[in-house]
């Protein structure tokens, strides 16, 4: 059993939300109490977490996203109230204590932001607290507008920075997909579901797609970056998907299960 290890895990938009944008109680309950026994296992917990447009957005009653910058920022701080508030209440039942915190490219690029930042996660992880982050969307207007960003980018990016930052043992990606096959396994039903990656080669990155769901910004392309920041980290990332939170415990237990990509030794 995994325990005294700095967790990562990030929860992607389509893991936290219906097909209809809502967030899916159900599916967020059970990975919450899934983190605060990974936090009774004697690990400290991160969490990295999506969705404050497309919470906002249902929170409004929106039939789809907002199109305009100064709407989706609007419509993330909105979300991102949401989502605390669904957090704190979840992570509370389970008599667990977390704080918000959401971060700009400049927080992490600015040497002495990045040092407070550091200085911030730990004193709360001591404090036995669990950090809920996200991108601060209500400020951060360049990825919102175009979808790419000078440093972030997307929460996959995010989340290998955090992890990089406090120096993480583990980095766990939780999405709709099963891990990295060898070809689309949406459209090849020979696919082969890849479960360990030792080495980010060429070969690695062709296997990667396009986005996934309507709702998320993220596919496979910026899951191989988020594994190229976090394993030249010295941090092991999985890739797992969602549907079946027990993954999270197979990782704990030793068990095979999605894809880990496995780190560079620390120097």
């Amino acid at each position: 059993m995994m325990q005294g290890k700095k967790i990562i895990i990030k929860l992607g938009t389509s893991t936290l939300t219906h097909p209809s944008g809502s967030l899916n109680m159900h599916k967020m309950d059970k990975i919450v109490r899934a983190a605060a026994d990974i936090k009774g296992m004697g690990n400290e917990v991160i969490i990295v977490t999506s969705a404050a447009i497309s919470a906002g957005t249902a929170k409004l009653g929106l039939s789809e996203r907002p199109k305009d910058l100064n709407s989706k920022m609007a419509v993330s701080a909105i979300g991102q109230a949401q989502l605390m508030h669904m957090y704190d209440t979840l992570f509370s039942e389970y008599n667990c204590t977390v704080a918000q915190i959401l971060l700009t490219d400049e927080n992490v690029e600015n040497e002495k932001s990045a040092a407070n930042l550091s200085i911030t996660f730990e004193t709360l992880l001591d404090m036995g607290v669990i950090p809920i982050v996200n991108e601060n969307d209500s400020v951060a207007s360049t990825e919102i507008e175009s979808g790419h960003h000078k440093v972030l980018g997307d929460n996959d990016t995010l989340s290998a920075i955090v992890a990089k930052f406090c120096n993480a043992d583990l980095l766990i990606l939780m999405s709709d997909i099963d891990g990295l096959y060898n070809a689309d396994p949406r459209k090849n039903a020979d696919a082969r579901l890849i479960h360990e990656v030792d080495e980010l080669t060429p070969e690695i990155y062709e296997m990667a797609g396009g986005a996934g769901t309507t709702h998320g910004t993220g596919g496979m392309v910026t899951k191989l970056s988020a594994a190229k920041i976090a394993t030249e980290a010295g941090v092991d990332m999985y890739i797992i998907n969602s549907d079946n939170v027990d993954n999270l415990y197979d990782i704990f237990e030793g068990r095979t299960v999605g894809t880990l990509f496995k780190a560079h030794k620390r120097g």
